[in-house]
């Protein structure tokens, strides 16, 4: 009979921590708390200057809404904390990847600059060859005098936007070397002509 009852009251005992376990409660807030995080750390600019903080703190976030889907809440408690800190950690990071954006696009207008300073000393020097293509010369200039001050106010906003800028930039510098270097070329001489068999 003693043996019984204490049956009875460990399978009681059981019933109730299967009940209790079943009504465990989603961790909404724990979600809310990551989700806001996230949110956060996106208009922040993190997929653009921390993206690897960012896609980092997504990986936990799936493994948290996996856990979710599977009634895993005390797992996907603790993972929706998780991913809330490296969300926050990605947002952090936003500052110190932008400042690093804009010395590479700083460093990069410098060398463009310098390049184009290059061709128009070499086109200065070149008048006379330049006479035919004056009109472009003078297009491009004022072009790239344009391009390079928006160059700079995009740097200043937004760096990770002023790399289609300075590949503009750079194409023209490019196009002007290849050209003023063709001008400066000699002229091809026209072949010999082949001795005649005896």
């Amino acid at each position: 009979m003693k043996h019984g009852r204490l049956f009875g009251l460990i399978f009681l005992v059981l019933a109730l921590l299967v009940v209790l376990a079943g009504c465990a409660k989603p961790p909404e807030a724990e979600k809310q708390a990551a989700k806001g995080a996230m949110d956060a750390a996106v208009s922040a600019g993190a997929d653009k200057y921390a993206a690897a903080d960012l896609d980092a703190a997504k990986k936990v976030w799936d493994t948290a809404e996996s856990q979710m889907n599977e009634k895993k809440y005390k797992e996907a408690k603790q993972s929706y904390i998780d991913a809330k800190a490296a969300f926050e950690k990605a947002g952090a990071a936003v500052q110190a990847g932008k400042k690093a954006a804009s010395d590479q696009a700083n460093a990069a207008l410098a060398l463009i600059e310098e390049a184009w300073k290059k061709s128009e000393a070499t086109a200065s020097k070149m008048a006379k060859q330049m006479k035919a293509k004056k009109d472009d010369w003078v297009a491009d200039a004022k072009a790239f005098t344009d391009g390079l001050a928006k160059a700079k106010e995009t740097i200043a906003a937004e760096p990770a936007a002023a790399k289609a800028k300075l590949d503009e930039l750079k194409a023209m510098v490019d196009k002007w070397e290849n050209t003023l270097k063709e001008m400066a070329a000699p002229p091809a001489k026209p072949p010999a002509a082949k001795k005649a068999k005896k």
